[in-house]
């Protein structure tokens, strides 16, 4: 045991003769290594937090998806309807069921007498018009945004302007 004791002694003695500078640069260089290791721990939470936040998204976007089936239910079944206060009802529940997904984030694609937008709209058929080339002149089904990406693109008829299409049939017979 003394032998134990006395090597204890001897470093002990040793780190107490270290000059007063090497232990700044001691401290400096645990200090350094606490803020990277603070620094990394950061980061991490950061891109943890972010991946939940990716998976929460996705899930309610495949939720609403799911649920904008509903949307449509209620739009033929208003159509079909013949009587009023059942019509009325219907048109009630779908109300509230879209602002319910509102809430979420959900937004109708307005489509109906503007311009064809790849990104918005997806082309159905065209049919001869008096409005503009390429301007949406019937909503076959609903297209939906949530938050700013667009999950189902509303499907059209657009317009190709009927008299181009006169006078290049008047070409032709000529």
């Amino acid at each position: 045991m003394d032998k134990t004791n006395s090597e204890n002694e001897s470093t002990n003695a040793e780190e107490t003769n270290m000059p007063l500078e090497a232990y700044k640069q001691l401290a400096e260089e645990r200090l350094d290594q606490m803020k990277h290791l603070q620094a990394d721990f950061d980061n991490y939470r950061k891109k943890f937090d972010k991946e939940k936040e990716s998976i929460i998204k996705l899930a309610n976007e495949n939720l609403i998806k799911e649920l904008i089936v509903i949307l449509d239910d209620f739009e033929s079944s208003i159509r079909l309807t013949e009587n009023e206060k059942n019509k009325e009802g219907i048109l009630l529940m779908q109300k509230k069921f879209f602002a319910l997904l509102q809430k979420h984030g959900l937004k109708e694609i307005e489509a109906l007498g503007k311009k064809f937008d790849p990104y918005f709209h997806e082309v159905l058929c065209k049919g001869l018009s008096e409005h503009n080339r390429d301007e949406v002149i019937e909503e076959i089904q609903k297209g939906y945004v949530l938050g700013s990406k667009v999950i189902r693109p509303t499907k059209v008829k657009i317009s190709e302007n009927a008299i181009k299409q006169t006078l290049k049939t008047n070409n032709k017979t000529e």
